[in-house]
């Protein structure tokens, strides 16, 4: 038997040494290019997983450098290095990925990977035979995460299991006499609101105003279909939430706060994802149901328009800001078609430029930060650092423009309609002048979140801002 010193640490990749999978990483980099490829892949799979594989991996390059590694697979790496013994990786993907990983992290001696010639896909039965025949049989340790590796453990001398599962420990333990448990990402409940993004649901609120500004907000049957159309439109936003991260990936780890998203960082792996956001997108289809088909129009128009929007349009400059107002706007929109009353103008004018001014303070915070890392391009983005300035205008011009509507609305015929003190609204054009104003003082100097709806609901000023405005209208009714 191999000395202790000398035996081999073989290492899986997928789930292990990283945590996410390079299979469908690849993937969504490869359906980002044309969602229309997706036909391609059905044709490519019937000819077996090994092709399958190596046809993705052709037509896509991976960032190996931005991956999410497991540190703690690192230092078990490090630490049979340093005490003389020969690592391995071996793992089911393409060789290609595998030999990336394998050059950029300079810890292994040799790479064993899904090869394309023998079309035999790397894993499981074929993992062990092969290992077997290279090392001999309980002469080398592995290190997995998956069921699939069992068949390898059964055959190794000692079996790390990369996994936050105490039965996959114990079924481990079933075919291996030695088992080592080394940490993997752990997935709470917190980990699933943050990858569902339900802090951000509160957007969905503005599907409310028309309710209010429409001064039937007292009406507890119209009350109660708002909420559920709250939910619909909460429910498929996070369903493009999730799809927009999958597509994002090596952009947000290169970003100082969006790397900390869960599928960004391998908290939850791809294909949860992958399973996710069509499971969110047909609750919100369930309760659509029960709401006026013009509103299910609204957010069907609503989610196509997002979908389009992370697939393309964001890559557009300029065109993506004006998107992003356009998707704060059809929220309003869908609530006046959900309570049924006339469009108001004013409000939709000043949606338009409130919304305009916010999109553009969260690419200038974009750029801010970008420009702080000595970087010039944004990732995935049409900006260049260069592009702060005009950017600031831009969105200068757009918020005191939606304070001009608000202030045109205030002398109009129909405040006469619905107000009967309308000179106390000159007040709230004077607040939200302060708050706009406030919100680019802040960007200039650094100081604003990367998502300023976000920044809006945490920052205190903002938070009295919001209730003196309400106040305002409330008390002029």
């Amino acid at each position: 038997m191999t000395d202790d010193t000398q035996r081999p640490l073989v290492v899986d990749l997928d789930g292990t040494l990283i945590n996410t999978d390079t299979l469908m990483e690849s993937l969504m980099l490869f359906l980002k290019v044309n969602p229309l490829r997706i036909f391609l892949l059905f044709i490519w799979v019937l000819k077996g997983k090994a092709y399958f594989k190596h046809q993705v991996a052709e037509r896509v390059d991976l960032n190996v450098a931005s991956l999410p590694y497991n540190d703690a697979v690192l230092d078990l790496i490090r630490s049979a290095r340093d005490a003389g013994r020969p690592c391995y990786l071996a793992t089911g993907a393409v060789h290609k990925y595998a030999d990336a990983i394998a050059e950029y992290t300079g810890l292994f001696d040799g790479v064993y990977a899904t090869d394309s010639a023998t079309s035999v896909n790397f894993t499981g039965k074929d993992k062990a035979e092969g290992l077997i025949r290279q090392f001999g049989e309980f002469e080398f340790d592995y290190v997995g995460n998956s069921s699939v590796d069992l068949r390898v453990w059964n055959h190794s001398h000692t079996a790390y299991v990369v996994s936050a599962s105490s039965s996959l420990s114990a079924r481990a333990a079933d075919v291996s006499k030695h088992v080592v448990k080394l940490d993997a990402p752990k997935r709470t409940l917190k980990t699933w609101i943050k990858g569902i993004r339900v802090h951000q649901w509160v957007k969905n609120s503005l599907i409310a105003i028309p309710l209010f500004t429409s001064h039937q907000f007292l009406d507890v049957e119209l009350l109660s279909l708002v909420a559920l159309g709250i939910l619909a439109f909460s429910l498929a936003a996070s369903s493009v939430y999730v799809l927009n991260d999958l597509l994002d990936l090596e952009s947000d780890r290169q970003h100082p706060s969006k790397c900390k998203r869960p599928f960004a960082s391998g908290a939850i792996p791809v294909h949860y994802g992958l399973a996710l956001f069509p499971v969110l997108l047909f609750s919100a289809f369930v309760i659509s149901l029960f709401l006026p088909l013009p509103f299910v129009a609204a957010l069907g128009l609503y989610y196509l328009l997002t979908v389009a929007y992370s697939f393309k349009l964001k890559q557009v400059i300029l065109l993506d800001t004006i998107v992003l107002a356009a998707l704060y706007t059809m929220r309003i929109i869908a609530g006046t078609l959900l309570i049924n009353v006339a469009f108001s103008f004013w409000l939709l004018a000043f949606s338009v430029f409130i919304f305009l001014s916010l999109a553009l303070v969260k690419r200038y915070t974009e750029l801010v930060l970008m420009m702080a890392k000595g970087e010039t391009k944004t990732i995935g983005r049409g900006y260049h650092g260069t592009d702060a300035p005009i950017v600031a205008a831009f969105g200068c011009a757009a918020g005191y423009i939606a304070v001009m509507v608000l202030a045109l609305y205030v002398n109009s015929a129909e405040v006469l309609e619905l107000y009967s003190n309308p000179s106390l609204l000159w007040l709230a054009c004077l607040v939200m002048l302060y708050w706009i104003s406030r919100v680019w003082m802040l960007a200039h100097r650094g100081q604003m979140h990367d998502d300023p709806i976000v920044f809006a609901v945490k920052d205190m000023q903002s938070l009295v801002t919001g209730i003196v405005v309400a106040s305002v209208f409330f008390l002029a009714t």
